[in-house]
């Protein structure tokens, strides 16, 4: 499996790729959704899965998932969103712009591994 994790906290992209590649998950990192964008057009093939936070600069998450949700070929890529943020209005925001689930930080390591099988469809 390949996701994608976008978060503007240092912190929170080490605990992400350790907690993902200690499950044999290949991770690619970006710290706000403009790199997010970039990192995509730099890939050979989509990721399987993306995370992506709501709150960073220049690009937040919104922003970050309609961009890639305009892009026929990320059409089908699940993205959550691992967010402090908890509201239910957030939470209908983000899946109007086409997220597929929502994570609230600090987040369990188990649970988002189990999250990303789940919505990949990858074991």
């Amino acid at each position: 499996m390949r996701v994608l994790a976008i978060d503007d906290s240092r912190t929170i992209r080490d605990m992400v790729r350790l907690t993902l590649e200690r499950e044999g998950i290949e991770t690619q990192l970006a710290e706000d959704g403009i790199q997010g964008l970039e990192v995509l057009d730099t890939l050979d093939a989509p990721p399987d899965a993306i995370l992506t936070d709501v709150n960073m600069p220049r690009l937040d998450g919104f922003g970050f998932i309609n961009k890639v949700r305009e892009r026929a070929d990320y059409a089908g890529i699940p993205i959550l969103v691992l967010t402090t943020e908890s509201a239910r209005e957030l939470k209908l925001r983000a899946r109007a712009a086409g997220a597929t689930g929502w994570i609230v930080k600090p987040f369990d390591p188990a649970r988002l591994v189990g999250a990303l099988r789940t919505v990949t469809g990858l074991g």
